[in-house]
């Protein structure tokens, strides 16, 4: 019997033989009346109807036991036993009457939704079925997420909720937003009014900049967390700050702004350590942005500073790293920022493969928590291929398999499997300008890093995945968003992908 085409791949997926569930007019999700239930039902209806072109009822009672065409979404009792380990564990069985999706939290609850949304198939007749079967399921790493660089071009929220859309559908389950950068600052922070009015307007190449207000930054964040998403601001420091100097000119050495940059040059701007402003600004940014982050984490960036001796550089980024923690948050950065003293716990993400990882993995034997963002395998904005349009080739090409057969626990050579927490994507953005060139860059690639932090590399195999990659062609389709229909995928006749990302 053909497999489902879920991709990430479950833990245990078995199907049964009985006759499918058939999600018709009759069919209702059901949850128990409580809050933070009803709007998982909510939203499983909608997701669940967005598919099947048709409204989905939802009703809320404690007990739907013997009824039909229901499709149950309950937390599991504390006696159940029945569930992987984990947080986002969920457990799901279908027969020809019924569903039941039992997780741990309602974060578990998502992931089990979105399986059922790629269960859905619909038959030749225009019925849509999910197939008999039960699934196990939980993840293997707790961090998956995917960075997107709002600096260098900025991306409305809007088109944001359609980025986190896709996340969610992956099981990914954090958003690192790179909201500074030397072309542009893109988020309000009410004790520097100065960075969104004079230097959120600037983008790559002259295009037009843009910035979220606390209203809009709030409105996103919890769009996100809805669908099981947590928000990571990135507020790039002591490098990559032409935007913040061009705004407060006390943040150079002469006290004269920086002018406004719109190329794609790295390494050439910084803080000053021995300026007073440097730390006031410091505290005073990363307060703000705590304040607007109801997620543990910030990120203090702290990559490709090339202009500043090793102690500047240790002081800057442990005040970064004070500020965050003073505002009760955990810190995030760079690889760099293991050539300084850390604190245990720090997550330090690791991207570029081209240098010497002796100090990234000193800081893992050190008690750092290590997040894996090798540009050699996870920079989506980096080309397909020769003959892909947009992206840019430092890393080299990344196409689907190099996205898909990597194992984050031993690329680097020397690195405690057990200090890595998670994966993450990345996508920079000289050359996308807009949504399409995004999903274009996003889609498969997306799917295939997923797939690495989901599922364990025992169950991983690139033809098996490269077969349910395909059945996701058409959902693509569905959604309305642009794609790029990699020649390493067999997709369907009737897809639309471009072949010219």
């Amino acid at each position: 019997m053909t497999q489902p085409g879920v991709v990430p791949r479950p833990v245990h997926l078995e199907l049964g033989t009985e006759a499918p569930f058939v999600v018709g007019e009759s069919a209702t999700v059901v949850v128990d009346p409580r809050p933070d239930l009803i709007a998982h039902g909510v939203l499983a209806a909608d997701l669940l109807g967005r598919v099947t072109d048709q409204a989905i009822e939802v009703r809320y009672t404690d007990d739907s036991r013997g009824a039909r065409d229901v499709i149950r979404l309950r937390l599991a009792a504390p006696d159940e036993t029945d569930l992987l380990p984990g947080d986002e564990a969920y457990t799901i069985v279908a027969t020809p009457s019924r569903i039941e999706a039992v997780a741990r939290t309602s974060a578990g609850l998502t992931r089990a939704v979105v399986t059922l949304r790629q269960l859905l198939g619909q038959g030749s007749d225009g019925v849509w079925r999910v197939p008999t079967v039960v699934v196990r399921d939980a993840p293997r790493f707790t961090w998956r997420g995917l960075s997107v660089d709002v600096a260098r071009h900025f991306l409305s929220v809007g088109d944001l909720k359609v980025v986190v859309g896709l996340m969610a559908h992956y099981k990914l389950n954090v958003l690192h937003l790179h909201l500074t950068d030397d072309q542009g600052w893109r988020l309000h922070v009410p004790s520097r009014p100065h960075l969104a009015r004079k230097s959120s307007g600037t983008a790559v190449g002259g295009d037009r900049g843009g910035c979220y207000t606390p209203t809009d930054f709030a409105d996103l964040v919890q769009y996100a967390d809805a669908r099981g998403i947590t928000v990571v601001p990135e507020i790039d420091v002591p490098g990559h700050v032409n935007a913040a100097t061009h705004a407060y000119g006390e943040l150079t050495p002469d006290g004269v702004p920086t002018d406004e940059y719109t190329g794609i040059e790295v390494g050439f701007s910084r803080l000053y350590a021995d300026l007073p402003a440097t730390g006031e600004f410091l505290r005073a940014v990363f307060a703000d942005v705590a304040a607007m982050t109801p997620g543990p984490y910030v990120h203090i960036g702290g990559d490709e500073v090339l202009t500043m001796e090793p102690d500047e550089y240790a002081t800057l980024v442990g005040e970064a790293a004070a500020a965050v923690r003073a505002a009760g948050k955990k810190v995030v950065g760079w690889q760099e920022i293991a050539s300084a003293p850390l604190e245990p716990g720090t997550v330090v993400q690791y991207w570029d493969t081209r240098v010497d990882p002796e100090p990234f993995v000193a800081a893992a034997r050190a008690g750092a928590s290590i997040l894996m963002s090798p540009a050699s395998k996870v920079y989506l904005d980096m080309k397909y291929d020769e003959r892909t349009a947009l992206g840019l080739e430092w890393a080299g090409h990344v196409e689907v398999r190099d996205a898909y057969e990597w194992e984050p626990t031993t690329l680097v050579e020397g690195l405690p499997a057990e200090s890595v927490v998670g994966v993450e994507a990345a996508v920079w953005t000289e050359t996308i300008r807009d949504l399409d060139g995004l999903t274009t860059m996003l889609l498969p690639r997306l799917a295939a890093v997923a797939e690495v932090a989901w599922t364990a590399p025992e169950r991983r195999d690139w033809e098996d995945f490269r077969t349910r990659v395909a059945e996701h062609g058409p959902f693509w389709d569905h959604l309305g968003v642009r794609w790029y229909a990699s020649g390493q995928v067999a997709w369907p006749s009737r897809t639309r992908g471009t072949r010219t990302a």
